[in-house]
């Protein structure tokens, strides 16, 4: 009897410097459900990046067969830059309060390069990389991905960019076998601010405000009330390139604020969107006498819709609320769009919670290519670590949610 002659599957990848060249391999191997590592949105990305911030794509293979993607950003990282809250001149603060600050200050100016991202850091989750576990194993494909990125540094090198950092962004916590795997490959994981997102249980948003307790719901249509004379509607292409200094201005009152801010974005990004991809892609605007106050974007992306970026006029929104009622407005969306949940991302948690969305972790795991100085990671990552104090709040009937 003749034995057949089975072949043990050869896995192997390739880099591209853009998303283009990758081209039907990356279509392929991409997956359906994920927009954001879709080709439109990435060519988006790549035509409009945030400030000295690069790409690389790679394309992972079984035989000839592309079964894998992985999504890399590299950006120039100094902390000191990228941390505002080290710019905090505040008088009352205690003398300990003072000197961590100092010496906050001086550890971040020490921190400076180049750094490898998996995943993207314009968006909140897991949008680095994607397997067809039906070809390859889990196990197989991190060790293939983990050769990966060590390859393309070496490689970069060569080119002459010195990039000693690997940042593997947003790992879900209940994916275990991920997490031991960069802990055995001396990753050091560290926590920033849990993702805020709210599942959609509701056919209207009346339905959604009466699942609130009386105190909540009171304080929703009072934030409504206080919207009076200022209109709002939907932000068309030649509308949003019209008003494109206006938006870049409100953006950036919110960014500059930001505890923590690695990414400046691309002024013409946001247009792009809405001119390329504007089946996913949705902006609002709010005026009051017929000049913007305020804006917010979402991504829709599967039964998800992400909240994008936004901004407001800091001045107006105690008089009228803007903030809260752009949380409301998405909510408003994301109900009538029949999304199954919303991805608030992770700033002003409080206040997200206010209205329903609720924390769940995400971990980052960081590696230093110097064995010596990687032993220090640990160390370096809680004095840089930006921390917002803040309650969780519980806006709905016997907590029900």
């Amino acid at each position: 009897m003749e034995i057949p002659d089975v072949q043990t599957p050869v896995f192997h990848f390739s880099f591209f410097r853009t998303v283009a060249a990758a081209g039907e391999d990356w279509d392929a191997a991409a997956p359906k459900n994920d927009f954001f590592l879709q080709r439109p949105y990435l060519e988006v990305l790549e035509k409009n990046p945030p400030l000295g911030m690069r790409f690389a794509y790679t394309v992972f293979y079984k035989n000839q067969q592309p079964i894998g993607v992985a999504y890399c950003q590299i950006k120039y990282f100094k902390a000191d830059d990228n941390i505002r809250d080290l710019t905090s001149t505040e008088k009352d603060a205690c003398f300990f309060t003072a000197l961590g600050n100092w010496f906050k200050k001086k550890i971040a100016g020490q921190v400076a390069a180049d750094v490898l991202i998996l995943g993207n850091m314009l968006l909140t989750g897991e949008h680095g990389y994607h397997f067809d576990y039906q070809e390859i194993s889990q196990r197989e494909a991190l060790e293939i991905l983990e050769k990966s990125t060590t390859d393309l540094l070496k490689e970069m090198q060569r080119a002459g960019v010195k990039m000693p950092v690997i940042l593997v962004k947003d790992v879900d916590p209940t994916q275990q076998n991920r997490s031991q795997f960069l802990e055995e490959k001396n990753f050091t994981m560290f926590e920033i601010q849990p993702n805020m997102s709210l599942d959609l249980r509701w056919n209207s948003f009346d339905e959604y405000l009466n699942s609130m307790s009386t105190k909540y719901r009171t304080r929703a249509k009072r934030a409504v009330k206080k919207l009076d004379g200022v209109t709002k509607h939907e932000l068309g292409y030649a509308e949003m390139l019209r008003d494109l200094p206006k938006i870049y201005h409100l953006y950036e009152e919110i960014a500059q604020n930001a505890g923590f801010n690695m990414v400046d974005l691309n002024e013409n990004y946001l247009t792009a969107l809405r001119r390329d991809v504007p089946e996913n892609f949705r902006a609002f605007g709010f005026f009051l006498e017929n000049e913007m106050v305020a804006f917010f974007t979402t991504i829709k992306n599967g039964d998800e819709l992400e909240a994008h970026f936004l901004g407001y006029e800091k001045s107006l929104n105690h008089d009228y609320q803007l903030y809260l009622n752009i949380l409301y407005d998405i909510i408003r969306q994301g109900i009538e769009a029949g999304a199954h949940r919303i991805v608030f991302a992770r700033t002003a948690l409080e206040i997200k919670s206010s209205v329903g969305a609720v924390p769940s972790d995400l971990y980052c795991y960081l590696r230093h290519q110097n064995s010596f100085a990687n032993k220090f990671a640990e160390t370096m990552l809680d004095y840089l670590k930006p921390v917002e104090e803040w309650q969780q709040r519980h806006p709905f009937k016997n907590d029900e949610l």
